[in-house]
């Protein structure tokens, strides 16, 4: 049994260089990587995979990889000593993607799908974005609009509110908190993007219900500072 798991993934590697070596999509930008194991949790994906002859870890959100496989990556931001706690396990360098896709949709950049769909085949899914848009839905009972929050900080400063509102731009893991960009298409003087820390994961689209403490004047460095943000935040019904 030990001589066959050797032999398999001797084989294994050996056809990964070969494909490697065969890249027909090396102009567009995109990386090839052949997939080396699979861990699977809740939400999250994580694939270590050969690039180039060498191993790197990857995530992404929730999805079905086979052993093997050939998939097409734009390199996503890259963090150090990133631990999961689902897994208990502390990886030295991982890389949450921006996107991935088969080698039946690599064609060009507008076929990628979104690492925040639920599938990678969905041609439909929504793309991240910080532009506003024109989303029309219900308040809810009790909250506050984003308009009006900006409108009104002062009132709100310090206070635990909830805003429905739809999830436009998701980062995982940045500072030990996840950081979501929040629209409900309301603004006030042209501020409609609300930021949210939490611990919730989420993709591009869930339409939501956040409450959570709102703090003003936050700089945390490295360019993340807000005048109105949503901190602690749940995902509540």
């Amino acid at each position: 049994m030990k001589n066959l798991k050797k032999l398999f993934a001797i084989g294994l590697l050996l056809f990964s260089i070969h494909v490697l070596a065969q890249d027909p999509h090396s102009e567009s930008g995109l990386k090839k990587v052949i997939v080396q194991e699979i861990l699977q949790v809740e939400s999250y994906t994580y694939l270590n995979v050969l690039e180039e002859g060498a191993k790197k870890w990857l995530a992404v959100p929730k999805m079905e990889a086979d052993l093997g496989g050939v998939y097409y990556i734009k390199e996503g931001m890259e963090m150090r000593d990133f631990e999961s706690k689902e897994l208990e396990r502390k990886f030295d360098t991982i890389y949450f993607l921006r996107y991935i896709t088969n080698a039946d949709f690599a064609v060009a950049e507008e076929g990628l799908a979104d690492p925040n769909a639920v599938s990678l085949d969905k041609a439909s899914a929504k793309q991240p974005t910080l532009d506003q848009l024109n989303l029309v839905m219900d308040s809810v009972a009790g909250g506050v609009r984003i308009g009006d929050l900006f409108k009104n900080k002062d009132l709100y400063a310090g206070k635990k509110i909830k805003i429905k509102g739809e999830v436009t731009k998701f980062s995982p893991q940045i500072m030990a908190k996840n950081w979501v960009h929040f629209q409900d298409g309301t603004n006030f003087e042209g501020a409609y993007d609300l930021m949210v820390t939490t611990q919730e994961t989420l993709k591009v689209g869930d339409q939501v219900v956040f409450e959570g403490v709102i703090s003003l004047d936050q700089d945390f460095g490295a360019g993340y500072a807000y005048k109105v943000i949503m901190e602690e935040a749940v995902v509540v019904k």
